[in-house]
């Protein structure tokens, strides 16, 4: 059989372009001869559709574009997901379905059987799980077909599972020749090598060919890196689409010869991720171009290459805010950056405006010293000027923190926290330095000076970050520990951790949530992200012991 893996990237709610992006490749595959092909999970009304789910029209829309999308389909099959309407009360309003299109109809409908709720996963708020799921017969090949986590939970392959099912086994229990996947698999560092460990193991196993065809694109924080594989019956790896694009692959599942695994540095894999997930997100919310504050740092250099990377340098705005504190080295290195990025660059200093607001301020604040509350009028200063560029020009102001920052509070609300999407907020400041050397490496794009110099926030004469937080190698560590493995103060100090630091790195986390909810949702990269993966609670008094 040959099948065409229909990577597409889709919009939600965006049914019309949905479709049309699918029809287009149906076209491309029946061209290039697929007797069969595929697209991805919910690809007809975009993933993840959310609280949408609850809205009937909705529902409605989806449904009505499947006919249509039927209607293209002629004597080679198209595999497509869909919402479907749960009639079965009680229970959830819908189904995430996949259809069996072919001649001009839908001739089947498989309904998803596991749902996965944690982490960025919330599907049993919204669908009704399918009771059974029996083989489909396509060309007199019974076919068994499968949406996203109905192939996560392999006995021999994990040692937890969460579920007690095999969807997937018990289809080629039942008789089916092949397996099909649609997925809408959000991606992470590791998480394709986790995938396709996963999917090469389930066919050796089940001793069938495995199709699986993943959504690419970003969706607000999510980004779907797509990579879509087939595999033999024995395990090898036979067909591999491309990372983070729209492709379309052609594989014969009796004949294709093994291939060899695509592979890239995982700095290279962070790029275009984040650069997917920023143009997707300005795009897809009908933005055109994207603003952010240069202050010749580390974090505002990488922000400001990956938006030129994602959307031009003519659609990218640096603008530098100095204030008296502003060394002239970090205004050398953002002109040198801007330059070399080819932006437009615009110097605003906030001097005069901070002397304002310290004369206006001064009488109430008689008898107390100064302290943060200045620093902090500055980082707001700015974010008034920022945003005021955005209302009047139209570009979607990027924010420019970082994970490590954002996770202990090193970050100001309403201040550089002001903006439509926090690009680095799932990078550890560590990987930030990894990226940036990576960007360099053919010639230099982010001055040296950001790179190597102590980072700072310029908010008062010789600060450094160093002057209350630990370094960053030890701070990620010991955050990577704590929020993504989960460990205990204790088990963190086992490592070789100062029990002294690690408390007051775990007091900043807690002590910093009520900000993170306020902050601009951020592109997930890693495992555990801030924002709907991680759900602490604001008013809370637990203590780590």
């Amino acid at each position: 059989m040959n099948v065409a893996l229909a990577q597409v990237n889709s919009a939600v709610g965006d049914f019309a372009g949905n479709t049309a992006k699918i029809r287009a490749a149906y076209a491309q595959g029946v061209q290039a001869g697929a007797d069969l092909v595929v697209a991805p999970e919910l690809a007809i009304p975009g993933y993840p559709p959310r609280d949408l789910l609850l809205r009937p029209e909705f529902i409605g829309q989806n449904l009505a574009a499947l006919e249509d999308l039927a209607r293209a389909v002629g004597s080679a099959g198209l595999l497509a997901g869909f919402a479907g309407r749960n009639d079965r009360a009680p229970g959830r309003p819908a189904t995430n379905a996949v259809a069996l299109l072919r001649n001009g109809r839908v001739e089947a409908i498989r309904e998803k059987t596991l749902l996965p709720t944690y982490d960025v996963f919330d599907e049993d708020r919204y669908f009704e799980p399918a009771d059974t799921n029996a083989p489909v017969d396509f060309q007199g090949c019974p076919l068994g077909l499968t949406i996203c986590e109905d192939v996560w939970n392999d006995e021999d392959f994990w040692r937890e599972r969460r579920y007690r099912r095999d969807p997937a086994i018990n289809l080629v229990q039942q008789g089916a020749r092949i397996l099909f996947n649609v997925s809408a698999s959000p991606w992470h560092l590791g998480k394709e090598t986790t995938r396709h460990a996963m999917l090469a193991n389930l066919a050796s196993k089940a001793r069938v060919p495995v199709v699986y065809v993943n959504l690419v694109g970003g969706n607000d924080e999510l980004v779907f890196d797509g990579r879509s594989l087939a595999f033999n019956r024995d395990g090898a790896l036979i067909a591999q689409a491309a990372m983070f694009a729209e492709d379309l692959v052609l594989v014969d599942l009796d004949a294709a010869p093994p291939c060899a695994s695509a592979e890239a540095p995982d700095e290279e894999k962070l790029h275009r991720a984040l650069v997917l997930g920023l143009r997707d997100y300005l795009q897809k919310c009908g933005f055109q171009r994207a603003l952010l504050g240069l202050s010749g740092g580390i974090d505002s250099a990488l922000t400001a290459c990956l938006a030129v990377d994602a959307l031009g340098s003519a659609e990218v705005w640096g603008v530098a805010l100095p204030s008296q504190f502003s060394s002239a080295g970090s205004l050398d290195d953002a002109r040198q950056l801007a330059r070399n990025l080819g932006i437009r660059y615009d110097v605003i200093p906030i001097q005069s405006a901070f002397a304002t607001l310290r004369a206006e301020l001064a009488p109430v604040f008689a008898g107390h010293p100064e302290d943060v509350t200045e620093e902090n009028l500055q980082a707001r200063l700015r974010g008034v000027i920022l945003m005021a560029l955005s209302n009047k020009f139209g570009g979607l102001l990027l924010t420019t923190g970082n994970k490590s920052e954002l996770a202990v509070g090193y970050c100001t609300l309403y201040g550089d926290m002001c903006g439509g999407l926090a690009v680095l907020s799932d990078l550890p400041k560590t990987m930030v330095y990894r990226l940036a050397r990576w960007i360099n490496r053919d010639r230099e794009i982010i001055p040296t000076a950001s790179i190597t110099k102590p980072p700072s926030a310029e908010l008062r004469p010789n600060q450094t970050d160093q002057d209350s937080l630990p370094p960053y190698d030890v701070l990620d560590a010991i955050l990577d520990a704590y929020i993504v493995e989960g460990l205990s103060p204790q088990a963190i100090a086992n490592r070789g951790h100062d029990p002294a630091t690690v408390r007051q790195v775990i007091r900043l986390v807690s002590r910093a949530e009520f900000k993170r909810r306020q902050a601009a949702p951020g592109l997930k990269v890693t495992s555990k992200a801030f924002g709907v993966g991680r759900r602490i609670p604001i008013a809370q008094r637990f203590r780590e012991a």
